[in-house]
């Protein structure tokens, strides 16, 4: 409906069969005490425990995550593609250490990129995977992006393309902190594997709200902000799990070494959607917690702590500790070439420019509502697809 022609979901879920066969995906398998009790509370609660997806649609419960890995070992794209490197002999050529500098654009033609080394060159197409901030900050290096802001940093103009930096999305996340009356069990495989969805308001297709629990003090964000922190503890992270607030990925200078400027905008929506879901899911953690299967593992909340009850507060907790889950996506939007900030095509070529493609999680048009993995992999299946006609 938004321009995305062709990835509905009789579409697309061959190519997620395709990832599943080579991407090994396991449930976690520690049955840590601790876990096993918040499910409990959960489900004191009110919520269901068990599959979270149930032909084919995402549904409120809370479940032991699903991880892409085999024993000990996580299952990247790494690992379950390349792996072992051996198998390739002459037909992959792995380039450590190399830079790329800018694309190399010869009459609207991507033909290679520019290295320190030197140009490599491509017969074929050139494809960007380099995430939602440095695809698009390599497409501006290259002048393919807003002639505005090209100019005023200073980067010859190649290709006028608006969306280019554009549309930056994410899963917005809060963090509720409590000090444990005494140790976790051990027994984990990531510290994150358990994770509950909601829905804050009636009338829903899926949840809007999305938490993990972490079996340790995430005080990444609140200790550097004054706030208590403990040497054992559990912390759950609600997030927005399709928030409307956006981003913008931009140049600092026309400098290739430099980082981007990356700017989420988190709450900036002007409907306040993605802050009354922060809220509502802060006051579902702390519900959460009250209940009998969570008691006798609580000694007190380290943050925002019992003393922040009013929204205004909590709004302001959350807009100071807020962090990324470490999700971002949309920079280099799928649209149709009518779409002011489409950068790329349904066959994720990039408009008004040939043998340029990007295939990563830049080209998701709006936000998806889980951990975005396996379908960034998903678009390399497609892509491979799309090349191999």
């Amino acid at each position: 409906a938004a321009g995305a022609t062709g990835w509905d979901p009789a579409i697309v879920r061959p190519f997620f069969a395709k990832v599943r066969s080579r991407v090994h995906v396991e449930p976690p398998g520690s049955d840590n005490a601790f876990g096993l009790d918040f499910i409990a509370a959960a489900e004191q609660y009110g919520l269901p425990a068990g599959p979270l997806n149930v032909d084919g649609r995402l549904g409120r419960g809370v479940n032991w995550t699903d991880l892409n890995k085999r024993g000990n070992l996580r299952q990247s794209s790494s690992v379950a593609y390349l792996h072992p490197l051996t198998q390739w002999g002459e037909r992959l050529t792995l380039f450590t250490g190399v830079y790329v500098v800018r694309l190399l654009v010869e009459q609207d033609r991507v033909v290679g990129v520019e290295t320190p080394d030197g140009p490599i060159r491509c017969a074929g197409d050139v494809i960007v995977c380099c995430g939602a901030f440095d695809s698009p900050a390599l497409l501006l290096r290259s002048g393919i992006g807003p002639a505005e802001h090209l100019r005023d940093v200073g980067v010859d103009v190649v290709h006028h393309l608006p969306g280019v930096g554009e549309n930056l999305l994410d899963h917005p996340e809060g963090v509720v902190i409590w000090e444990s009356a005494r140790p976790l069990p051990p027994e984990t495989a990531n510290y994150w594997e358990i994770v509950l969805f909601e829905m804050t308001e009636a009338g829903l297709d899926s949840p809007d709200l999305m938490m993990h629990l972490g079996y340790q003090v995430f005080d990444m964000q609140t200790a550097p902000n004054g706030y208590p922190t403990a040497e054992h503890g559990f912390s759950l992270t609600p997030n927005v799990t399709r928030a409307r607030s956006q981003g913008v990925v931009r140049l600092h200078s026309g400098d290739p070494a430099a980082p981007p400027l990356i700017d989420f905008r988190y709450f900036t929506d002007p409907e306040g959607h993605d802050e009354r879901v922060m809220l509502t899911g802060i006051k579902l953690a702390r519900e959460i917690a009250r209940q009998p299967a969570l008691r006798p593992w609580i000694e007190r909340e380290l943050a925002p702590g019992p003393g922040v009850v009013d929204d205004k507060a909590l709004s302001a907790y959350a807009r100071g500790t807020a962090n990324t889950v470490y999700h971002p996506a949309g920079t280099c939007k799928l649209g149709r070439a009518a779409d002011p900030l489409a950068v790329v095509d349904p066959e994720l070529r990039v408009h008004g420019l040939a043998g340029l493609r990007v295939a990563d999680a830049s080209v998701f048009p709006s936000m998806i509502a889980v951990n975005p993995c396996l379908t960034a992999m998903m678009i390399g299946e497609r892509c491979a697809a799309f090349v191999l006609g």
